[in-house]
């Protein structure tokens, strides 16, 4: 609603202004949205290759007390002591590192295709290797 000092045109050049201000702030804003991701590559899709690996690994577990127990008696260990363990058990154990790779491959097949890189924290010896 005009005001009594404002008139139709100045209304006018105000609305204009302010539509062009929007404009430019659109697009200032548009370049900053997230790029699209690779087909496949979406948050979703991570959580059900990570889902399916993870239901895939207690399926795993179940089926094989001895790893299971194994596993199970890290709980508690500091970093470095677990990292020695579980290297030397899947040394000792190449048939069970085979399987745990093969469970796990889906989740690196993933993280390759979708341009996810290791971190430091993420980089170690491959058990079984």
């Amino acid at each position: 609603m005009p005001t009594p000092t404002m008139r139709p045109p100045t209304m006018r050049r105000a609305l204009a202004a302010a539509v062009g201000a929007a404009g430019v702030l659109l697009a200032a804003v548009v370049p900053a949205q997230a790029q699209p991701t690779a087909p496949n590559c979406t948050a979703a899709d991570l959580a059900g290759v990570a889902t399916g690996v993870s239901a895939a690994t207690s399926a795993y577990l179940f089926t094989h007390p001895p790893v299971n127990d194994f596993f199970t008696s890290l709980f508690g260990k500091d970093r470095e002591q677990k990292k020695a363990e579980v290297i030397a058990f899947m040394d000792a154990n190449p048939q069970v590192a085979a399987e745990l790779r093969g469970i796990r491959q889906p989740m690196k097949d993933f993280r390759h295709r979708c341009g996810y890189g290791h971190g430091p924290q993420q980089e170690h010896r491959e058990p079984g290797s």
